[in-house]
């Protein structure tokens, strides 16, 4: 058995010697309720069993990460420099000019989550996107651990082992000062805001982050995009309150669509009078066509022997999802080889396994989106069979149900691992399952705590 599969078993040994410990159970269930881990006005569904990885995860996963974030940030450099380079990106001109404004300090990618498949037999592993700075579930983390960590069954496993969880909140808003202040026009005492347009963003979790920035020293504001004010040299919110700093939440495509809506920020980030952290650059890696991007020959002039081994590894043979780049007919002859994805989309939007629907559906499915019929282009990928993990389901009914009725065997879930990198530092892990062959909210997707056992994490956070 592997290792973390080992602190999983020995960890549901110890919820059947507690006789299911209904009542931490309850507890954690009722926490969770009353939480601010609330995506789009719901609480997000959790598992009461964390999921426990030892100290080769933590290598395996720090090393991917910021491997990955060293080649990111290459790309970004060259599509930044180089504008022969630009051509192999299929992006809108508004894209191409967002990207191209001016950031004025030293960090290139500050802020970033990269989605994997982690193999717990041999730590070997494979990615499945990256997010720059819409990314999100840092205060799922933190909510669901807090539900847990008082649990009888933490306890006693803790008792076992050293036990450690990923400190995602006060890290940030300190590398977030310490970037903002190689901005070139940084001013003392900057104020800062956290923007998005609210209706998709995790508001909740934007809350935590100001509360931090305020015991930081530093008044920070949640803003919408669309409220923001531009008079050619300050930027104000609705209330008046001057923005030297953002904390970009807002997707680039959002940006897009609200093009009209969102000038006073674009313009104020062209007239260098805000720092936008992190800038629209992050979009390069945020693209799900940065996949193929990666096994370009112009990409791979400029990456070292190392790096591209590592592509060829870790990165799934990926194309655009149109007959100038593949075989359409083989994509629909071998289905479950394949997942199709928009390239620009967030929140697991027409995302399609071809191994969860039947061959008449895939079938249709590539006629619908090939060749960009859809109005937007769709890549095609290698399928990652996910590593399978017992877990607990969530505690739907368990306050209103008999301690005899409530069962505690586990079930069999898939895996993802998004790993967070502050400024290419691996910071920890939103770890998230399913029992489909995708893995998201919509699809009965759930969220566990991240926890490390017996891993010495330097900067982890002590339970």
């Amino acid at each position: 058995m592997a290792q973390d599969a080992e602190y999983t078993h020995e960890y549901f040994e110890i919820i059947a010697d507690l006789d299911g410990d209904i009542d931490s159970r309850r507890a954690a269930f009722g926490y969770m309720e009353s939480s601010t881990a609330i995506v789009h006005h719901q609480v997000v569904a959790s598992s009461f069993v964390p999921r426990l990885f030892g100290k080769h995860a933590f290598d395996a996963m720090k090393n991917a990460a910021e491997t990955a974030h060293g080649i990111l940030c290459k790309v970004m450099q060259h599509y930044i420099d180089d504008p022969d380079y630009r051509r192999i990106f299929n992006f809108d001109e508004r894209l191409e000019e967002l990207i191209l404004l001016p950031r004025g300090y030293n960090s290139l990618l500050p802020f970033a989550r990269v989605d994997t498949f982690l193999n717990e037999d041999d730590y070997t592993l494979k990615f499945c996107e990256f997010n720059g700075d819409g990314s999100a579930g840092m205060n799922e983390n933190r909510e669901i651990t807090n539900s847990i960590k008082n649990s009888q069954s933490f306890k006693v496993f803790s008792q076992a082992h050293k036990v450690q969880g990923c400190d995602l909140f006060k890290p940030w808003v300190e590398r977030f000062l310490e970037i903002y202040n190689t901005y070139k026009n940084k001013v003392a005492n900057p104020q800062i805001a956290i923007c998005d347009y609210l209706e998709n963003g995790v508001v909740d979790e934007f809350q935590v982050y100001a509360d931090l920035f305020k015991q930081a020293g530093t008044n920070c504001f949640i803003v919408d995009v669309r409220d923001l004010n531009f008079d050619g040299n300050v930027l104000k919110d609705a209330q008046g309150n001057r923005i030297d700093a953002i904390w970009r939440r807002c997707v680039t495509n959002d940006v897009i669509e609200h093009w009209d809506e969102s000038q006073a920020l674009i313009d104020a980030v062209r007239a260098q009078k805000v720092a936008l952290i992190g800038s629209f650059a992050g979009h390069i890696v945020h693209d799900k066509q940065i996949f193929h991007v990666l096994f370009d020959t112009k990409t791979q002039e400029f990456l070292s022997a190392d790096e591209i081994s590592f592509i060829e590894q870790t990165v799934p043979t990926t194309t655009f999802l149109d007959e100038a780049n593949v075989n359409l007919a083989q994509i629909k002859e071998n289905k479950d080889l394949w997942i199709i994805k928009p390239t620009d989309h967030y929140g697991a939007d027409n995302v399609y396994a071809g191994s969860e629907v039947s061959q008449e559906k895939w079938e249709e499915l590539i006629e619908l989106f090939a060749n960009s019929r859809s109005g937007y282009p769709f890549i095609v990928q290698r399928y990652c069979k996910p590593f399978r993990t017992e877990t607990l389901p969530p505690d739907f009914n368990i306050l209103n149900s008999a301690d005899g009725s409530i069962g505690y065997s586990p079930a069999i879930y898939n895996n993802m691992n998004g790993l967070y990198l502050f400024d290419g530092h691996f910071q920890g892990v939103f770890s998230r399952l399913g029992p489909h062959e995708t893995i998201s909210k919509q699809n009965d997707g759930i969220t566990a705590a991240t926890i490390w056992v017996d891993a010495d994490v330097e900067d982890g956070w002590n339970l």
